[in-house]
């Protein structure tokens, strides 16, 4: 099981911010001892981190957050999309590439041809946030059962999950 943790402000402090998340994914180690990575976007106004446990790319091409080729979406992910390899053939079909053999890479994949309605088009049990920059916006999706869990607070214009 994969940890997800994150800060969305409009009033960021970039390094108090980066902290504040970096204690938030070592209070979640336990259940993401592989790796660890931390996102924190230009203005501070978003920061996204992730505890990894390896189990379908085991390599380092797997590292959350994880970006789309240009940067410009980034996803931290927990859970695991059953449907994925029926998902990554579609998107192959429509002329896109695939570097990992991630489910994650395939949830940003399906976001850039889809849009938000690649949500509903995921099968499994998962929690995930994404962050659109070009768009300015981020979502926090959680599985229609509610099978991982996705705690937030909203306090001060701060949103922390």
């Amino acid at each position: 099981m994969c940890r997800i943790a994150g800060i969305i402000s409009s009033e960021s402090n970039s390094a108090e911010t980066y902290q504040q998340v970096k204690a938030m994914c070592t209070a979640l180690q336990h259940g993401g001892p592989d790796d660890e990575g931390i996102f924190l976007n230009h203005d501070g106004s978003v920061c996204l981190g992730h505890r990894r446990l390896s189990i379908l790319d085991l390599s380092s091409a797997g590292h959350q957050p994880m970006s789309c080729g240009d940067e410009s979406i980034w996803i931290a992910f927990n859970g695991e999309i059953y449907n994925f390899r029926e998902l990554r053939q579609e998107l192959q079909a429509k002329g896109y590439t695939f570097n990992t053999a991630t489910d994650t890479e395939v949830i940003l994949k399906s976001y850039e041809a889809w849009g938000s309605d690649a949500f509903g088009k995921l099968k499994g049990m998962f929690a995930f946030t994404l962050f659109d920059q070009s768009a300015s916006k981020v979502f926090l999706v959680r599985d229609a059962s509610g099978i991982k869990p996705l705690y937030y607070s909203v306090s001060n214009n701060q949103l922390s999950f």
